[in-house]
């Protein structure tokens, strides 16, 4: 049986609610929040466990906030293996206003690890017993960690006979991809920060995608499209896939829930591009629910049925 971990290194506390309308200057009264684990690689293992999977969450955790994490771990079932910090472990904000339909987003930059700390987490990984085969670096990188964090994530893992999965941006998207990983997630806009240029049509973006895996910067690439759905370019050639219609709740969970998905497919022993497919399809049943909630497996597996029969 394969296995997968997961590693974020700025894991957060999701924290959701909602209030009537968003007004400058005013003392906002919110309906009782909403707490949920939070960071793209913990995201990514609890999409894979609504899935019917099972990966671990890697992750560094401090303070009231790293054991409150720790807690919703365990209440949702997660395998996880905390690493303990001196920091606290951040919290992220997300407003839904009533009136317009809108959601205000508050990112926090999270704790500063220290060089034991960020190298206590890549020994975590080196260490595990028995080793990953997929090993999924998400999310941005807290204060204090190298920007080529995940370039070392991506050697270790080669060295230690398993896969790599990178879904990051900007100076640590680009440090993964000059190392070389099995799979990159960009978005459009990450595409081109790859690139080194605003990207413009679809052949220069499908020529972009190419040239990454043919210089070896990755084996797989998948281009997340929002709504349009998804580019996928590999040594076996290029596969466009168009996103289910769905009614759009919230987009928060999207890209994690399509990594769960597709990490899960391979691990079942499915090729790439069916793996995308259900990557898609998870992406779009992301969507579909409400606030930070992740993707549901019924949703889940309805969408890709669709798409497998060519409805959408």
């Amino acid at each position: 049986m394969q296995t997968i971990v997961t590693l974020t290194m700025n894991p957060t506390i999701d924290k959701s609610a909602t209030v009537s309308r968003v007004a400058a200057g005013r003392k906002l009264r919110c309906e009782l929040p909403r707490h949920e684990p939070g960071g793209g690689g913990v995201n990514v293992s609890r999409a894979i466990g609504r899935l019917g999977g099972e990966s671990l969450a890697l992750y560094p955790a401090g303070g009231a906030l790293g054991q409150m994490l720790e807690r919703l771990l365990d209440q949702e079932k997660v395998p996880h293996s905390p690493v303990s910090i001196q920091g606290m472990t951040r919290e992220n904000l997300t407003i839904f206003d009533q009136s317009t339909d809108e959601q205000f987003r508050f990112g926090m930059p999270g704790p500063t690890l220290t060089e034991e700390e960020w190298q206590a987490c890549l020994d975590e990984l080196v260490e595990l017993d028995p080793r990953p085969d997929y090993v999924v670096g998400s999310g941005s990188l807290p204060p204090g960690t190298p920007e080529d964090f995940y370039a070392r994530v991506a050697r270790r893992v080669r060295e230690m006979g398993g896969r790599a999965i990178v879904d990051t941006s900007e100076g640590p998207l680009q440090a993964a991809a000059e190392e070389g990983v099995y799979l990159l997630k960009p978005n459009m806009r990450e595409l081109g920060q790859l690139a080194g240029h605003k990207l413009g049509d679809e052949s220069t973006q499908e020529a972009v995608a190419k040239d990454l895996v043919e210089s070896g910067q990755a084996e797989v690439i998948v281009v997340s499209l929002g709504a349009a759905g998804a580019l996928l370019a590999s040594r076996e050639g290029l596969v466009r896939f168009r996103a289910p219609t769905v009614p759009i709740r919230s987009k928060i969970g999207a890209g994690d829930s399509m990594v769960a998905a597709i990490v899960l497919a391979l691990v079942r022993g499915q090729a790439v591009e069916e793996a995308v497919r259900l990557g898609v399809a998870a992406g779009a049943a992301a969507v579909m629910t409400p606030g930070t909630e992740l993707c549901r497996r019924e949703d889940t597996e309805r969408l890709y049925e669709r798409m497998l029969v060519g409805v959408e």
